[in-house]
Formats: structure tokens, C-alpha cells, sequence
């Protein structure tokens, strides 16, 4: 069961424009992802989907492979599906990796890889976090995911799920935080994306509501805290500074 990272990788970017390429650590921002990618033990190759040649430019120094595809595709795990039907059929687990999250931690993209050869049934897995006490659940930016006993995905929400009815119970107990990152088996990726946005899916916003509600099996794998993905400038200074500290 070969597994590869595919990180969609577009230039746009209405918070942070152009920050799929900053550089102020020497490296595009997309490449530190692809080099965390790179020391996951289960992975036997690591590309980059993007429709930009200013991407593929920036990344050819660092021998990083680039798939160009269609400027049309209106979510990342659409361009990582055009990839996923370029590759041999040997590629059965395809992990989807997010271009702004260069602190993904190796052994997170392992587990979820784990996770799919442990449960060959499953159509595709996903990650979760205990949610932190400083995070509100009401807030709608944090996706909320109700895992079952057997350790798989019930629903998604931006609604606080479950609800908690006692309201003397400890704060946050109940509630995992969705984190982006998937791993899919190569023939249900192909078949999800040419399903159609279903209700749910439409209603909350949310991807992965399409592939439940067409009875698809979601792995949950449980991590003790959050990737720190990048959306501002603030929060890139910010991992430059961790960056430059951890090279001292």
C-alpha cells in the first residue's frame, strides 16, 4: 500500500497575498511543508499541485516536484484528485497536506497513513485535537468533529457538537477539534470528486459533510494539539522567528 503527499498549492491569497512563496527564511513557505512531508517514514513521495508557474519556479532549486493543474478547480482536494489520476494504480493511499501549515509534524502524516492500512474498509481518514479551553466552541472558524466509539467520524460542524447540556460539566470536554489534513484511498478520492456538493455539505460549508452523507466510512486519528497553520503576515513573522531560534 503505497502512500504519497500531494499539498495543493495555489498563489492567491486574500489575507496574506503571495504567502504560499515567502521566503524570509530562505526557503518558500510551501517548501518547508514539502520537507516536513519529506521526513514522514510512510511516505514515498511528496508533490505539489498548483496552477501557477511562479510556484513551479520557486521550487525547482529545491528539486521539489510540481504537478501544474487546471486553474478551474474550486477546492484543493479537487487538484490533488486531477493528480490522483495521473498515478499509477501501485498509489493506493493519497494524503492531502495543506501548502500553509509548515509545521506539520511527520509523524501526524504517519498515523494517518497507519490508520488506512489498519482499516482497509475505510474510504478515507482525518485528524482531530482535544479542543483547548482557550478556544470557544461557539466559534464558527473552528470545526468541531463528533468521533464514535469505533473511531470514526460521525458529523462536522461549525456549531458547537455535541451540545452539552450539563452545563456544570468541565469546559470543552466533549468537543475535538477538525484539523485539515486527510488521507484518502486513491479510487474513493476519484469517486468523491465527481460526486456533487451535497446539502449538508452546503449548508455548513464543510468538504467533508459530502462524503458522509453519501454513506463514506471517515477514520478519526487523535493528536494532542494543533499543526499552527499560516494565515496572516503576523503569524508568518512569527514562525520565522520559531524557525531561525531552531536553527541556533
Amino acid at each position: 500500500m503505497a502512500a504519497i503527499v500531494v499539498i495543493p498549492a495555489r498563489f492567491g491569497s486574500t489575507r496574506f497575498v503571495a504567502k504560499i512563496l515567502a521566503a524570509d527564511t530562505g526557503r518558500p513557505l510551501v517548501q518547508h511543508v514539502v520537507d516536513q512531508a519529506r521526513k514522514a517514514k510512510l511516505v514515498t513521495e511528496v508533490v505539489v499541485a498548483t496552477d501557477d508557474e511562479r510556484i513551479v519556479d520557486a521550487l525547482r532549486p529545491f528539486e521539489t516536484r510540481c504537478v501544474m493543474t487546471s486553474t478551474a478547480h474550486q477546492s484543493g482536494t479537487d487538484r490533488i484528485a486531477e493528480v490522483a489520476r495521473g498515478l499509477s494504480d501501485d498509489i493506493d493511499v493519497i494524503v492531502n497536506v495543506q501548502g500553509d501549515e509548515p509545521e506539520i509534524e511527520p509523524s501526524t502524516i504517519d498515523a494517518l497513513i497507519e490508520r488506512m492500512k489498519s482499516s482497509p474498509t475505510c474510504d478515507m481518514a482525518t485528524v482531530v485535537t482535544p479542543l483547548s479551553k482557550k478556544v470557544s466552541p461557539n466559534d464558527p472558524n473552528v470545526v468541531k468533529c463528533v468521533v464514535g466509539v469505533t473511531g470514526r467520524a460521525i458529523y462536522f460542524s461549525r456549531c458547537p457538537v455535541p451540545f452539552q447540556r450539563d452545563p456544570t460539566a468541565p469546559d470543552n470536554q466533549s468537543y475535538f477539534h477538525h484539523l485539515g489534513l486527510y488521507a484518502y484511498h486513491r479510487l474513493f478520492l476519484l469517486k468523491f470528486a465527481d460526486w456533487k456538493p451535497t446539502p449538508l455539505e452546503l449548508t455548513e460549508k464543510l468538504e467533508q459533510l459530502r462524503a458522509l452523507e453519501h454513506g463514506a466510512t471517515i477514520e478519526v486519528v487523535k493528536v494532542a494539539h494543533a499543526n499552527t497553520g499560516i494565515d496572516t503576515a503576523e503569524q508568518y513573522a512569527e514562525f520565522v522567528r520559531r524557525y531561525k531560534e531552531s536553527c541556533q
